[in-house]
């Protein structure tokens, strides 16, 4: 009865008001690249101060699950995560919006994350001092072993090409190491720059090594950048409804998963996003669909990440430990409203918590017709805009959302830099996915890495630190069948295929013979090494080579710097680059094992312009290096008419080009306006605007 009243006291027409306000706009702030969660919260934190407690905090819990869901969406549409949660939601998102299911992909997405966000709820409300204490149960070693599987969950994201993917998730751990070290303090690979000494961002690298590569495509043809649906098929509920209730026990897990994975500090959406899309992939019938459009997998994604909301307030509210960048934010908003966290905060301010607890449950319901209604629109309006608008609107918050997470114009040179590395690699054959993952879990990484390496020195028991925890050994074992499930898969598949074949020899037909075809079909014999033939049978890889090359001399190059760091500093970097070393030397004796490629004559790509993709990496540069000398305003609209040029295939009218030129003017106006004004964002100026 008491929990009753919490809940009527969150039913006031204000708690509604401010959990439906505060989910629109974290939607709104989370769809669009570099704005995050954490930006969201904490320029509303001060808003809150003269809010009743448990009303703002409503507030506040309303935003940060609707910035988490709202990453779905650039996921889906422009294939660029909005939020890093939201990085395994690209792999079949956006492949469904290529084929014309845009919308279906987003209801679904919508779905889930309600489902996903209630299940950590409701664990929130009902079991926050027992899971609280599988927190307290993780050191060092559990740390570090959380963060290898999720780097060895790349095994099942990159289907077919394990060795890049692990060698793009080895990039990521070492571009994680560029600055000030986590543990010791050395600086380390800054190549005498003040630019690097703070690292590189997580937010602008995953924009940059996701946006500006689909960017550089999108300006290379003039193909439509999605298929429009036929027809008005609106929201696609029923459909999506069905689809999600058929795969219940997919939605069910993976919000277990997220609710799990969100208690852990520091963990957060990106490790329960990738741990249930794995699962789901390992789980399915069709694994082969994942990656191309799986509905499955964005189910498993979203009601993953957003159960790590409820599941992420649990260290926060019983043990004052946050468990993501948002949670600690809210965390010093509790604080200042004089809220004392612990144990006893169910007890002695009960009305307070409960009631928000509530409050963020009636917000999560209250996505469900407020994400609907944003998708409906959301999906159409991105596939039916022309490119003439769209790339120089991309371009343009792609900027912004750079320079907004620390109002620096460095962190604007480090995305551009990234997203041209980031599109060659992609032509050589590595992902993105896991070089960015790699860079999300490069500190916790390290961290527990090197703490446990101290402590087991210190002790004189360094293997049994690492390998003697019975929680540490349950993930090394989850890590190494991760790693070894896609060759078991790959076998059982085969063996399913000659079962099949046999089945067929022994069918008869209505006269007693053996069906002619079947019976002439040639009878595999047992081929242990089939998936190693098959892939030498595949023709070599020169760019891939190439960059192995390269990758060994700078992973050298690094080694040999870590005789100028201390113990606590070096010895992270040591290991990653002697694993990269190994791992790239694999991967050229693979390439020598293999047949030189036959010389075709093109690459079947005739219709690709070249020229627009240099034209427009060329203009983003400018843009970026003009901004101190010209102004913000001034090279944005200069920058978006120029992007829109290169965009543009056919002959416009002077009518129409001034019609551009005006849209330009509003788009780069209002979005200026919404960063500087209404989100308090500094941006920069120059000596004319």
């Amino acid at each position: 009865m008491e929990l009753l009243g919490y809940f009527v006291n969150a039913l006031t027409p204000l708690n509604i008001l401010m959990a439906l306000g505060g989910v629109v706009l974290g939607t709104v702030i989370g769809a669009l690249p570099g704005l995050s969660a954490t930006m969201a919260v904490a320029v509303l934190v001060p808003f809150t101060f003269t809010m009743d407690p448990a009303t703002g905090l409503i507030a506040l819990g309303a935003i940060y699950t609707g910035a988490i869901y709202g990453g779905a969406y650039a996921a889906i549409l422009v294939n660029t995560p909005g939020t890093p949660s939201a990085i395994a939601t690209t792999f079949d998102g956006f492949p469904m919006a290529k084929r014309g299911d845009g919308s279906l992909a987003v209801t679904l997405a919508t779905l889930a994350s309600v489902f996903g966000g209630l299940v950590g709820g409701v664990f929130l409300l009902l079991l926050s001092p027992p899971l609280a204490k599988v927190a307290l149960a993780f050191g060092p070693p559990e740390y570090f072993w959380l963060a290898i599987f999720g780097l060895t969950l790349i095994s099942a994201l990159s289907v077919g090409n394990t060795l890049k993917g692990l060698l793009g998730g080895c990039v990521g751990l070492m571009l994680a190491m560029v600055g000030v070290a986590v543990v010791g303090g050395d600086i380390r690979f800054t190549m005498g720059t003040h630019m690097l000494l703070g690292g590189f961002d997580i937010v602008s690298a995953l924009i940059g090594l996701y946006c500006i590569p689909v960017l550089i495509d999108l300006v290379a043809t003039p193909d439509p950048h999605l298929k429009v649906e036929q027809g008005n098929r609106g929201i696609r509920l029923r459909e999506a409804f069905g689809i999600a209730w058929s795969s219940k026990f997919n939605v069910l897990r993976s919000s277990l998963i997220g609710t799990v994975i969100g208690v852990l500090p520091g963990a957060g959406g990106s490790i329960a996003g990738l741990v249930s899309y794995s699962e789901a992939r390992r789980s399915s019938k069709h694994p082969e669909t994942f990656g191309n459009g799986a509905p499955d997998g964005i189910i498993a994604t979203e009601s993953a990440n957003n159960a790590t909301v409820g599941g992420g307030f649990i260290p926060t509210l019983v043990l004052g430990i946050p468990g993501t960048p948002p949670d600690a934010v809210i965390l010093g908003a509790l604080l200042v409203q004089g809220i004392k966290i612990g144990p006893t905060l169910f007890t002695q301010q009960g009305d307070i918590v409960y009631t928000f607890i509530f409050g963020l449950l009636i917000a999560t319901a209250l996505m469900l017709p407020a994400g609907l209604l944003i998708g409906r629109y959301a999906y159409k309006s991105i596939a039916s805009i022309p490119k003439t608008l769209l790339v120089p609107t991309i371009a343009f918050l792609t900027v912004v959302g750079s320079f907004a997470i620390h109002s620096n114009l460095h962190d604007v040179q480090m995305m551009l830099a990234l997203g041209v590395i980031g599109w060659l690699l992609n032509r050589c054959g590595f992902a993105p996915s896991p070089i960015v993952l790699g860079l999300v879990l490069g500190q916790i990484a390290e961290q527990g890495f090197v703490q446990s390496y101290l402590i087991g020195n210190a002790t004189g028991n360094l293997t049994g630190m690492f390998f003697g925890r019975p929680i540490s050994l349950a993930i090394v074992v989850l890590a190494a069948f991760t790693l070894l499930y896609p060759l078991v898969f790959a076998k059982r598949k085969e063996k399913a295929r000659k079962r099949a074949l046999d089945a067929a020899r022994n069918f008869t037909d209505s006269d007693g013979e053996t069906t002619l075809a079947v019976a002439d079909a040639p009878k595999p014999g047992f081929e242990p090494f089939a998936g190693v033939k098959k892939l030498m049978a595949q023709p070599r890889d020169a760019a891939g080579m190439m960059l192995s090359v390269l990758l060994i001399i700078v992973a050298v190059l690094a080694f040999a710097q870590t005789s100028s760091m201390s113990p606590m500093g070096s010895v992270f970097p040591s290991t990653i680059s002697v694993a990269i070393v190994v791992l790239s030397i694999v991967l050229l004796g693979l390439n020598f094992l293999r047949k030189p490629a036959a010389k075709t004559a093109g690459h079947g790509a005739g219709e690709e312009s070249s020229s627009r993709r240099y034209a427009l990496v060329a203009v983003m540069a400018v843009w970026v290096a003009g901004v101190p000398i010209v102004g913000f305003g001034c090279m944005a609209v200069l920058a978006f008419l120029l992007l829109a040029r290169i965009s543009c295939y056919e002959a416009m009218t002077r009518k129409q080009i001034l019609g551009e030129a005006v849209a330009g003017i509003v788009i780069v106006g209002g979005l200026y306006l919404l960063m500087a004004e209404v989100l308090l964002i500094r941006m920069p100026k120059g000596l004319l605007f």
